[in-house]
């Protein structure tokens, strides 16, 4: 079986979360054994060179940026279609209401000759065969903000790189000379993802903020304001696989994450994968049972709050082993071996169905 994967054709000219999850995705998809017998051939599509009949099966990950021509290009030519959405887990009914609405009048001002974006992601989850969610607040963001039948959608969380299960504070410490505590913030810089938030909440404590994360040129006077603090140093981006970024996951004290919205963020997995405890955006699809000694979650404008649950993780520090224990299920090997099935169950009804 043939496998094509497509998202957006930018997607590649940065690096972030979805990027990672395409590649370990991808990367682990080609690492299985044949899965019921069939032989797995799983790749990205060259949009501009090769055409989507030639697979048996498309997976479309993003629903936005006009992915939904992808969903139905496939759709015509009757392949199975799997779709990773990634929608923020705010959705629900009066959401989507707002949204449709919104909509038909955007319709009748331009003669539906315009279509908003909430209009060209509902399509796309109308058309894919199969909906794969990150967590069981994207699920119902996908049933109650679109109306997509439950039977419909599979949840699949994220993997960990096991090199942040073994990661160690000593390079992190070598190379920054930060000793003691500090607070991380891995995310790319933006007042989305709040950095100015968190530090100005943790203005006068003892506590340095330690970023890691690129800043576009139209961020840069973002990150000036951020770098004017006393207690900011920015570390720039770093490639997902560079050991300064385990080694900073290990040092840290609390890794941070007050953004507006995140699905499944890499970053808090990973922090927890390296023992790290994790203050975060209560605006998540994120969901691990019993985790709230290790795992806070915070409104993204709640400074105060963000300030007393990061002091509190600092001052009782959670047993390392304990904190890897909430993650230690999640690797990309296993979500690849949840998604092959899928793909076999998919290609097998289509080929039934001719």
């Amino acid at each position: 079986m043939r496998v094509g994967i497509l998202s957006y054709p930018m997607l590649f000219q940065r690096d972030g979360g979805l990027q990672i999850q395409l590649r370990e995705t991808l990367a682990a998809l080609n690492r299985l054994t044949p899965c019921a017998g069939q032989p797995l051939q799983v790749q990205l599509v060259d949009a501009n060179r090769e055409r989507l009949a030639d697979y048996d099966l498309i997976h479309v990950f993003s629903a936005i940026n006009g992915n939904f021509r992808i969903v139905e290009m496939a759709s015509e030519l009757g392949l199975p279609v799997v779709l990773s959405p990634l929608l923020a887990p705010s959705w629900n009914r009066a959401t989507a209401r707002r949204a449709a609405l919104a909509d038909r009048l955007v319709g009748r001002l331009t003669d539906w000759t315009v279509q908003t974006s909430y209009a060209q992601t509902k399509r796309a989850l109308q058309l894919a065969s199969l909906v794969i969610a990150l967590g069981e607040a994207e699920r119902d963001a996908i049933t109650q903000g679109y109306g997509v039948a439950s039977e419909k959608i599979r949840v699949f969380p994220n993997g960990v790189n096991p090199h942040f299960f073994t990661a160690n504070g000593e390079l992190f410490r070598q190379e920054t000379g930060i000793a003691g505590p500090f607070v991380l913030m891995v995310a790319s810089i933006s007042p989305y993802k709040n950095q100015l938030g968190l530090a100005l909440a943790l203005a006068g404590s003892t506590l340095p903020v330690v970023l890691i994360g690129a800043a576009a040129r139209h961020e840069l006077p973002y990150l000036q304001q951020l770098l004017a603090l006393p207690h900011v140093t920015w570390l720039g981006g770093l490639e997902h696989a560079d050991p300064l970024l385990a080694s900073a996951y290990h040092a840290a004290a609390v890794m941070a994450l007050p953004s507006q919205g995140e699905v499944l963020p890499l970053c808090v997995l990973e922090a927890l994968a390296a023992g790290t405890p994790v203050v975060m955006t209560a605006q998540s699809a994120l969901d691990l049972p019993d985790s709230a000694f290790a795992l806070r979650k915070v409104r993204w404008n709640d400074g105060a709050a963000q300030r007393l649950l990061i002091e509190q993780l600092v001052a009782r520090q959670p047993e390392r082993a304990r904190v890897q224990a909430l993650v230690s299920q999640f690797s990309w090997d296993r979500v690849a071996a949840q998604i092959a099935e899928c793909y076999v169950q998919l290609h097998a009804g289509s080929a039934h169905a001719v």
